[in-house]
Formats: structure tokens, sequence, C-alpha cells
């Protein structure tokens, strides 16, 4: 069933490949067939009404292509980050003796974390919550309505004190956090705590993994086809303390090592005056899954350990099925967005690997071709190089997710803010440019979200999470690896 599955999926990539590059031919076709009847005209030397008639369709056919196919504009209006306290900073040294001192672990355990946080790619400055400061961890549900309580609260008022905006002035809220779904949720929390209106939408995604923020960026999109002239917030985070594992497992206790603390607020509006004051406009979103398949449905999976634990199990083939799950999506991703000789050349080895020499690498398009800047999972050093690699990235390119890994550790599905944050911080995004938001997770699925630079941003540099430290990358981190 995974193999006919399998075979179902590559087949349905390819014909949507193939009707890509059809639709492409079509409009090619069109342009060149209004140009002959022109030429025609010219020839024949017909009356001037022929060649107004001429124009006219074509410019006719043009605006109303235009018209029926341009969506809504959805405009990011601002984001901000959490910069956790100081007290919260957790070095090697630390964690490591904290975890000899719970006496939960073993000295293998002891060893094997130890060795992940030193290949992680982390530095020592990244955060955990003050539930797991304590000696044995507090994991309580009280310990974890405090821990979104330091998380969101604040990073929420950030992003009203920079927006100008009341509570009140919301429509949509969107709230996500893979592992801890408490009752009332998460957005309901929220909306308590900040007496947003009787007549809100509010969403709470849970069990969605590191993807869910950049999925929740596609869900808004699809609410304001609905919300007409609206404001969105998006709200992103994981709560560690819920899901610390104290087995001795080592699949499970990865996850130990390389989650930090860390959380976004997101404002979006689809308001026509925003896009004077909004720094980027949504170019486009997709969505894709492989949980229909076994191997990789388990391949990232929370589930008890023989002793009773819980924990999530992170298997050896997970590399691979990330990997299955981003071709995926960047060959759809690819056939909307990509020039037509990329996808010409993409598509001529596929056919070729397909149908003539099985052993033919199939050409990976040059994304940099469309997109300026990217923003990929930090899931770890050896995770952010292998999709780099991928994706024939450069050095450059990998720079905001090395260095967001380094200072802030893995974020789950925020870290994809954190590295615009460091973009910001930088003045690396011009008007004009692309940003690629890239998010993975359990399930596994794949999320991207592209958006486009509509005004100059300067100045981000004295605020925001790297505030206090962007001077010193990326040349320190890098010297390190």
């Amino acid at each position: 069933m995974e193999l006919l599955a399998k075979l179902n999926n590559d087949g349905l990539q390819l014909c949507k490949h193939l009707h890509s590059a059809f639709i492409e031919f079509l409009k090619l076709f069109t342009l060149l067939l209004l140009i002959s009847i022109e030429a025609f005209f010219i020839l024949q030397k017909h009356k001037p009404i022929f060649h107004f008639l001429s124009l006219f369709s074509f410019f006719l056919i043009f605006t109303l292509k235009l018209i029926l196919s341009k969506p809504t504009p959805v405009y990011l209006v601002n984001f901000s980050c959490l910069k956790p306290p100081c007290f919260c900073r957790v070095p090697f040294s630390t964690f490591i003796e904290h975890a000899s001192l719970i006496n939960m672990f073993d000295k293998e355990s002891i060893d094997f974390m130890s060795k992940i946080l030193t290949t992680s790619g982390q530095g020592e400055e990244t955060y955990l919550p003050i539930a797991l400061h304590h000696i044995p961890p507090k994991t309580r549900y009280e310990d974890s309505i405090e821990e979104v309580h330091s998380a969101l609260f604040p990073v929420f008022e950030d992003l009203l004190s920079k927006t100008n905006l009341s509570p009140r002035d919301i429509d949509i809220l969107i709230v996500n956090c893979s592992g801890f779904c408490p009752s009332p949720s998460l957005s309901s929390i929220i909306v308590n705590r900040f007496s947003m209106r009787d007549d809100i939408k509010s969403f709470n995604l849970s069990g969605m993994g590191c993807s869910a923020g950049t999925l929740a960026i596609d869900m808004a999109k699809d609410l304001f086809k609905v919300h007409k002239n609206s404001y969105a917030v998006i709200l992103s985070t994981e709560i560690l303390s819920t899901g610390w594992y104290s087995g001795k497992e080592r699949p499970k206790l990865l996850l130990n090592c390389l989650f930090r603390m860390g959380s976004a607020a997101v404002l979006l509006t689809n308001k026509k005056e925003a896009k004077i004051s909004s720094k980027y406009k949504l170019f486009t979103s997709l969505r894709t899954q492989r949980a229909f398949e076994d191997k990789a449905y388990l391949s990232a999976i929370r589930e008890e350990d023989s002793e009773g634990i819980t924990g999530v199990t992170l298997k050896r083939d997970l590399l691979q099925v990330a990997g299955e799950t981003l071709r995926s999506n960047i060959t759809i991703l690819g056939s909307s967005i990509l020039p037509f000789t990329e996808k010409f050349w993409h598509g001529i080895s596929v056919i070729k690997k397909r149908f003539i020499d099985k052993s033919e690498e199939i050409y990976v398009p040059n994304f940099n071709t469309v997109i300026q800047h990217f923003c990929l999972p930090t899931s770890g050093k050896p995770v952010i190089r292998e999709i780099a690699k991928g994706l024939r990235l450069s050095e450059r390119d990998m720079e905001p997710a090395l260095m967001t890994l380094h200072r802030f550790g893995n974020q789950s599905s925020s870290s994809v803010w954190y590295e615009l944050a460091y973009m910001e911080a930088k003045e690396k995004v011009k008007r004009g440019d692309k940003v690629w938001q890239l998010g993975m997770g359990s399930g596994p699925k794949c999320n991207s979200v592209v958006w486009e630079c509509v005004r100059p941003i300067v100045g981000e540099s004295k605020k925001g999470p790297w505030a206090d430290c962007i001077d010193r990358y990326p040349s320190s981190a890098y010297d390190q690896w």
C-alpha cells in the first residue's frame, strides 16, 4: 500500500509539473499568435482599425486575466520575537550539571546529551523556561500554564506597542503550540488576558510540530478571503516544561537537548491602506504533507517508553523522510514561482529519470533566481546544511538559520521569525526582495511562505531579540564551526 501511495503521489507531482509547463506553453503560444496576427495585418496592409482591434483584444484579455486572478493582498504589518530574561540562560555546563543532579538519568544518558549539545550547533546563551531550571524540573500543569504566560503575554504586548493597536482591534487570533493543549485553550487564555472582543475569530493549533507557524500564515490567508478589512494576530511558541523527558531512551532524549525557549507574535492584515506601513506582502504560500506513508508518519511521534514515561521519539530515518517531504513541497512551489527555463530543465530531468535512465540525477532548480533570502528550519546544524545542500544554497543563504540556532537554539515554530529578525537587524532585506520561510514538522508536513518586501527596513539593529548581540554575528559563530 505504501508503494502504491508513493507511486500515485509521484505521478501526481509529475502531472502537476507537466500541467504548469503546459500553461506556460499556452501563454507563450497566445502571445506568439497575437504577434503573428498583427504581423499579418501589417504585411497585408490592412486598415488601422484591424491593428487597433488586435491590440485591444490582447489588452482586454490581459486585463481581465489580471482582475479575475488577482487575490486580495495579505500584508505583514510587523512582528515581535521574545527575548527571554538572562536568568533563563542555560550554558552547556549548567544543563549537564542539573541533569546529573536530577537522579533520573544514568551516566550513559548524560554523556549522550552532552555529545548532542556540543555537536548541535547551539551556543552557550540559549534559554530554558524557569520550570526546567528547578531540580527536579517542574512539569505540572500549573507550571506549563505559567510558561504560557511568560512566553506569549510579553511578545503580544510588544507587538501591540509596535503597531499602536488595541487588543480590541484584532479580528482573528491564531495561537499555535504543538505539545501543550490546555482547556480552556491557549487562544482563550489570550482572549481572557487582553479582554478581546466577543466576536473575535479565535483558533488553536496543536500537534502540528515546527511547521505550525508557517501553517498559521496559510490559514490566515484563507480566513482573509471571508473576513475582509481585518487584522489577524498569530502567536507561535512551544511549551517545553510539558515535553521534558526523564527516561533513558536515546531517541527521546534528543528533544531535551535541541528545543529552547522562544515565541513570536505576527500581525497580518488585508486592509488596503496597510500597504504603506507594512513591511511585507504575501507572495505565495504552500502546504504539503506525507502522513499517508507509515514510515513518514512514524518518523517523529510522541509515545511512552518501556517504563511508561512519555516522550517524542525521533527515528533514524527522520532526515530521509524530511528530504522526501521537502522535495514534494519545492516541486510544487517551484512550478508556481520559478522562471520558465528553470522549470523546463527540471521537468526534462524528471522525465528522463522516470522513463529513460533511473540513475539520472534530477536537476535542482536555482531558487536564487526568484528568492533572495531563506529562513530554514533550525533543527540542528547537520539538518540546516543538508537542506541547503539539497536546494543548492550558499553559506550566505544558511547564515540566518545557523546564527539563530547558535544564539537561541531551536525554538520550533517561532524560529523562522528570529531568522527574519536577524536579516532585518543586519539590514539585508531590501525593497522588492523575496524571503522564503520554510517550516517542517511532525506528521510529517512541510509549509512554505514567501514574502515580498514592500518598503525599506532600517533601524532594526537596536531593537528586537538581536539588539544586544547582532554585532557579534556572524564571525564569532563561524569561527567555532
